[in-house]
This record gives C-alpha cells, sequence and structure tokens, in this order.
C-alpha cells in the first residue's frame, strides 16, 4: 500500500498550482489533466463531469513521493470557508526552515493567515514554531518547524 495524492478542488487550477509551485517548490507531473467521459461520471458519481488540473510533486517525498492533485470542475459547489476545526480534512502542513520567511512567502502570493506565529516545548519531540495560514482559495496550511535539539539548549 502506498499514499498517493491529495486533491484539492480549484476555482482556478493553474493559479492555485502556480501558488503552490512559488511558495512550497512544487513540482507539476506532467500531463497536464483534461478528463470526461463514462468511465469518470461512474468514478464520481457525477453525470457529465469534466476536470481540468495538474498534479504537483510534494517536496520531500523524492520522485516516486505523493502529489498534491489541483482539479477544477466543469460544474462546482459552493462550500463553507475553511476552518480549523471544521469536520473533514482540516489542513496540509509542511515543515519549513523558517516559518516567518515561508509565511512571507504565502503571504506575497495571494495567501493568508489564520493565526499567528506560536511555539510549544513537547516532551519527547522538541520545540515547534507553527502557523495557520491559508492559500489563495482559503484552503488551510500549516507552516511548521522542529527544533528538535531544542532540550540541548536550555
Amino acid at each position: 500500500m502506498k499514499y498517493v495524492h491529495t486533491n484539492i478542488v480549484s476555482k482556478d487550477w493553474s493559479a492555485l498550482a502556480e501558488f503552490y509551485m512559488k511558495v512550497f517548490k512544487c513540482v507539476p507531473v506532467p500531463p497536464v489533466r483534461n478528463q470526461s467521459g463514462d468511465w469518470l461520471d461512474t468514478c464520481l458519481g457525477i453525470p457529465n463531469a469534466h476536470i481540468q488540473g495538474v498534479h504537483l510533486r510534494l517536496p520531500g517525498g523524492g520522485d516516486n513521493g505523493p502529489t498534491l492533485e489541483i482539479y477544477s470542475y466543469g460544474k462546482m459547489e459552493d462550500n463553507l470557508p475553511s476552518l480549523p476545526n471544521r469536520k473533514g480534512y482540516g489542513h496540509i502542513a509542511f515543515e519549513v526552515e523558517d516559518v516567518a520567511q515561508v509565511l512571507s512567502k504565502v503571504l506575497l502570493h495571494g495567501g493568508s493567515k489564520q493565526g499567528e506565529i506560536s511555539g510549544k516545548f513537547i516532551e519527547g519531540v522538541g520545540y515547534i514554531t507553527l502557523i495557520y495560514a491559508k492559500d489563495p482559495e482559503g484552503n488551510i496550511i500549516e507552516l511548521q518547524n522542529w527544533n528538535r535539539d531544542y532540550e540541548k539548549h536550555i
């Protein structure tokens, strides 16, 4: 068994993919998808479905690591704004070298903050610095950095 991808349904798959490539250095995995047909209708349980989008290789997983699949549908349904405590998938997380620096890139490329940068020592693990942010379409992203040698420095 192998984990392969997480999907984000986007109002503008191309713009959202560009955000993840610029901010998190995700890499496109060709081809760009443009799919429809009976097989897709059957799989999704949605008549006359049409999807377009791309897979982006996530950083840290190597050449065969999981992807972030960003698709737009020909017909889309609205949803409630994302919140950390809303039922369903909550967020994706990236471990980064510098939380504040990556947060600035998120903001520069159209994202926003959900909270403020915070930190906590977790016994047996280390010190985590983190913040919840949102991509330009409101999907929640956790930015985190672990100092696993924290006990050695106190």
